[in-house]
């Protein structure tokens, strides 16, 4: 159905939600929910843009599974769209009722997707609107009519104002304005009385009308009823007429917002389908091996035209026309299927999300997963039966399953019980930045580095058996690397980097890392390179506490901040079994950088420093760009950590940003 505005909403960390939607712009949003609201099974979203909008509720269909917050979803709007998008969301518990409610708002700009975020609030959102007040008894003067009750539902919104007094001698009153309910949003004042007739005992006002309540939004501009005025057809003399009660107020509801289109179900298929819910190319079929997204980015057959999401089905071949209706299961074509239950990850990966926010990504390595939606090529290769110094044996790519996790049947199927290692770490970010085992000539150590074992680090993540990387501090090093790099940060220029790592597998060795190093794997002097560490090494600087910490390898120096120990950066907890561990370099000339961390399960991230460079020897920067894994950037082998996802980019990304990107990891399941 075609409908006023064509936004797209689409969760990405709702379990039912698999769909994705391609559009030129929008708005990313993390949801989450400070005060610990129990019971939240669905969201309901009010979005609005210029003055329009509707209201839908997610996932499409009642569960009794509560959400884990924090979680994202994105509004996609066309370009043709601009101006301020205004959403009121509310946390919906297993009987429907709202239990919380949080509002935020994003201005548009073209070709890109603006971070929001919105935290939810215990309550429900405003009431129905006041009933109406019941006419006055006739008196002499008029008696005042009473106000209406409170709405029904949630917080209530205002009363409804009184009615005016009626007297013999002029008109009635002003309604009173509705009260301010505890929580709500105040009513627009009630109007005034319809004023009684003239003569002995004029008909009495009606009561005020209740303002109509705004969902979570400010007081409106109170419209004061001038005096009232002279009732019609009242007649003179003894008793009047009676005049009418008050009307009933508009229920508050918020805007509304049309063609927000979501999909609930279905996953990719191979040979590139998109999942159900994605938006189907007119009459086109998904390209053989089109880029999918988890959830699902048409093939070469292209998007449709306001297609509407299914909930189940994945059309295969032949696709499914323009302005095709959603139907429960989808249509599949030739070759299509239909899966609605696989566990999945998150729609997006954390590259859609850096780069919808101008932040693309430009190394992206995981053997766990696919970390951007329109990568198809392989996550890594294994070797079998060679020699873990990278040489003989024969090589197998592993890809990846049709909901984005690696596919460790394959591995499986190709180690077999030989010896098998981990030979290659291919970049998903389109520059070509793939890590091989660190050659010889570093200046700490000189021999080759060795590949990791591939079966060493068998975890369970979303439901799926997949393979990280085991870095144990073997005394001959393991480690990886790429010195001949495209497209990384090098001088002072902006960064960011995170990686996920092993919380509770560490050691005070040096050095255990993931970032941008040197390119010719020698100690190159301060500011040479700036590498995320994890680990409880104390040689050169600290955090708070025993360790282990997230900190900055600046070269010559592990930094927990700008001073050692610097207390802010506190030990990362021994309740964590894996940690998102953050680092950032500020804009060139800035003398700035930033750490975050965060458990890697739940919750958000925690700034463990923010401000200038340790020292002038750190400023400006000397970045040289290339990219390194295991060890440190002279190619120092004593650290110790298993690495399972991380990325780069050559910008200093936003808080929003690295909040979604954080509510992405946690969605993807580690651990479950």
């Amino acid at each position: 159905m075609r409908r006023g505005i064509p936004f797209l909403l689409g969760l990405l960390s709702l379990s039912a939600c698999k769909s994705n939607v391609v559009t030129e712009q929008g708005v990313l949003v993390t949801v989450s929910n400070p005060s610990g609201v129990a019971g939240i099974v669905r969201l309901s979203v009010t979005v609005s843009n210029g003055g329009t909008g509707d209201t839908l509720t997610f996932p499409a269909t009642a569960q009794t599974t509560p959400i884990v917050f924090p979680t994202s979803f994105s509004v996609n709007v066309p370009a043709s769209r601009s101006g301020e998008v205004d959403m009121a969301i509310r946390g919906l518990n297993g009987s429907g009722a709202t239990v919380a409610n949080a509002t935020t708002f994003a201005v548009l700009q073209e070709g890109t997707f603006v971070p929001a975020t919105a935290a939810l609030q215990p309550g429900g959102m405003v009431g129905t609107g006041g009933a109406s007040g019941s006419g006055g008894a006739v008196t002499s003067d008029g008696a005042l009519g009473t106000g209406g009750m409170a709405g029904t539902g949630g917080v209530t919104g205002g009363s409804v104002g009184s009615g005016g007094v009626s007297r013999t001698d002029d008109g009635g009153g002003s309604g009173a304005g509705g009260a301010i309910a505890s929580g709500g949003v105040a009513g627009a004042v009630g109007a005034g009385g319809s004023g009684g007739a003239l003569g002995t005992g004029g008909s009495v006002g009606s009561g005020g009308v209740a303002g109509s309540d705004l969902a979570g939004g400010t007081v409106p501009d109170a419209a004061i009823a001038s005096g009232g005025f002279v009732g019609a057809g009242g007649a003179i003399g003894n008793g009047g007429a009676v005049g009418a009660g008050g009307r009933t107020g508009a229920g508050g509801g918020g805007g509304t917002v049309s063609d927000v289109a979501i999909g609930s179900g279905g996953s990719p298929v191979a040979g590139g389908v998109t999942t159900s819910g994605g938006a189907i190319g007119s009459g086109g079929a998904p390209g053989t091996g089109g880029a999918v997204f988890l959830g699902g980015a048409p093939g070469a057959g292209g998007m449709g035209s306001d297609a509407i999401a299914s909930s189940g089905g994945v059309p295969g071949t032949g696709g499914m026309g323009s302005d095709a209706i959603a139907s429960s299961g989808g249509v599949p074509g030739t070759g299509g299927a239909t899966s609605s239950d696989v566990p999945i990850a998150p729609s997006l990966g954390p590259c859609d999300i850096y780069q919808a926010a101008n932040s693309p990504c430009v190394a992206a390595h995981s053997t766990i997963r696919r970390l951007l939606s329109t990568y198809t090529g392989p996550l890594y290769q294994v070797r079998v039966g060679g020699s873990n110094t990278g040489t003989g044996g024969t090589t197998t790519d592993i890809g990846f399953g049709a909901d984005g996790f690696a596919d460790s049947a394959a591995q499986d199927a190709a180690c077999g019980t030989s010896a098998c290692t981990i030979s290659t770490i291919y970049d998903q970010s389109g520059q070509g930045n793939h890590l091989a085992h660190t050659l010889a000539g570093g200046s700490a150590k000189a021999a080759t580095d060795l590949e990791a074992d591939a079966k060493a680090l068998k975890v369970t993540f979303g439901g799926h058996t997949v393979y990280g990387l085991h870095i144990h501090g073997d005394p001959n090093g393991i480690g990886y690397r790429n010195n001949n790099v495209t497209g990384t940060a090098t001088g002072d220029n902006p960064e960011t980097e995170y990686a996920v790592m092993s919380a509770d597998y560490f050691n005070g060795g040096c050095c255990f890392e993931y970032g941008n190093m040197e390119t010719n794997t020698h100690d190159n002097g301060e500011g040479t390179a700036e590498a995320i560490y994890f680990g409880n090494c104390t040689f050169w600087g600290k955090g708070s506490g025993n360790g282990p910490w997230v900190m900055g390898d600046l070269e010559n120096g592990l930094w927990a901040g700008n001073s050692t120990p610097y207390a802010g950066n506190t030990s990362i907890p021994a309740t964590y079994t894996y940690v998102t561990a953050m680092l950032k370099g500020g804009e060139a000339t800035s003398n700035h950088w930033t750490i975050k961390a965060g458990n890697a399960q739940s919750g958000t991230l925690t700034t463990m420093f923010d401000g200038p460079r340790p020292s002038t020897r750190y400023n400006p920067m000397r970045k040289e760009g290339a990219i390194g894994l295991g060890t440190g950037g002279d190619n120092s082998n004593g650290g110790q950590g298993n690495f399972f996802e991380g990325v780069m980019t050559a910008t200093y990304s936003t808080d929003a940003a690295d909040d979604a990107v954080q509510a992405n990891i946690v969605a993807a399941g580690y651990g479950k």
